[in-house]
């Protein structure tokens, strides 16, 4: 198959890049080089990373450019959509350019195929758990419910958990499934929201199938180091290589689900080469639960064992951020049955492989940079 992956030069698209032409496919990658994503900073950058797939081809462009995409989609059968501006504090102020780049980008790409001759069979859309705002949770006393955004005097109270909206009792996180309400409390989620509609909503109306994979949170190898609205795990392993306590919002119990970047990139395989996921959308995390304090526990430990014997610790700051939700599982039962999906890699295996990563790159610590950008906009 001749395959098209958008933002193939980043993080989740090169190892999804390596492993199609692992399997036999003319893959071509195109990619903007942005600078946030491969420097953390808005340095102009048109230099291809190293670790790109040299098999591949390549052509640098963006997708909010047209002419430019229109040429990338020539000959392609398969197209896997994963250009995407990331970062969900950072577009609740640079709220056009994150419209600009994953709504507007992703209405180009469509209204090409929409408007001309084409070969592409099948497409594939990065969205996110994102969407869902907060997660599921269930009330001892009165069942299951979708609760709201915590309130800011309840956090200014460091009151962290949300409370039973009838008994007022502490709820419990449970595994969020795709038929849950989306609740967005970003631009970036209404962003990622518009991707996975407009694709799901494209491929019924031209027959072209189409899936739509809702990434929970991700972490690996070729994710900067020095940009500071990427991963959480990112974000610790770049404070802990510069000697730099990782900051802990919250008291740090918050919960979220995190899946290798390998099995992401495995979901993405099956969901290209099973109808069973057509015209669907798919939860893809590990369905496991760890506190955002245990991340950073854990990266110290093992970047201790191989790199340097360093005393930081997790700075708990017992702050909050606007916006930030406390709790978010993947139910991932139906990616499970009907595509035989199976998260392999476990979290220390995982998190070693970062640390591994972070070894051989630079790491420029722009946390406390973004920090301030943040609380002087109000946002945290």
């Amino acid at each position: 198959m001749k395959i098209l992956v958008t933002g193939g030069a980043g993080f989740i698209g090169s190892f999804l890049v390596d492993r199609l032409v692992r399997d036999g496919h003319e893959v071509r990658i195109y990619d903007n080089l942005d600078s946030q994503v491969h420097l953390g900073s808005t340095t102009r950058h048109q230099k291809k990373p190293p670790y790109l797939n040299k098999e591949a081809e390549f052509i640098y462009g963006d997708v909010r450019d047209r002419e430019s995409l229109a040429k990338a989609l020539e000959g392609i059968e398969v197209v896997f959509h994963e250009a995407a501006a990331v970062g969900v504090g950072q577009s609740q102020y640079q709220i056009k350019h994150y419209m600009d780049v994953n709504t507007g980008g992703t209405a180009n790409l469509l209204d090409i195929l929409a408007n001309g001759k084409h070969r592409v069979q099948k497409i594939m859309v990065a969205a996110s758990m994102s969407s869902y705002g907060e997660g599921g949770y269930r009330c001892a006393k009165c069942g299951d419910m979708r609760p709201p955004l915590r309130t800011e005097e309840q956090l200014a109270q460091k009151k962290w958990e949300l409370l039973c909206s009838k008994c007022h009792t502490v709820l419990t996180p449970i595994p969020i499934p795709e038929t849950a309400e989306r609740q967005c409390q970003s631009i970036y989620a209404l962003s990622k929201l518009d991707q996975e509609e407009m694709v799901l909503n494209f491929g019924k109306t031209y027959n072209i199938p189409a899936v739509a994979l809702r990434y929970f949170n991700v972490y690996g190898p070729r994710q900067s180091l020095s940009n500071p609205y990427t991963g959480v795990a990112a974000i610790f392993m770049s404070r802990i290589k510069n000697n730099h306590s990782p900051v802990v919002y919250e008291d740090g119990l918050q919960t979220r689900d995190f899946i290798s970047v390998l099995d992401i990139v495995e979901a993405n395989i099956l969901a290209m080469t099973k109808p069973e996921a057509d015209y669907q959308a798919f939860n893809v995390g590990s369905g496991k639960i760890l506190s955002i304090l245990d991340i950073a526990k854990v990266l110290i430990e093992l970047y201790r064992r191989v790199a340097d014997p360093s005393s930081v610790e997790p700075h708990v700051t017992y702050q909050f951020r606007k916006g930030d939700i406390r709790h978010c599982i993947a139910d991932i039962s139906k990616i499970e049955t009907k595509l035989g999906f199976k998260p392999k890699v476990s979290f220390q295996e995982g998190m070693k492989e970062l640390i591994r990563y972070s070894q051989e790159v630079e790491a420029i610590d722009l946390f406390d940079q973004a920090s301030q950008e943040l609380k002087a906009r109000g946002l945290a």
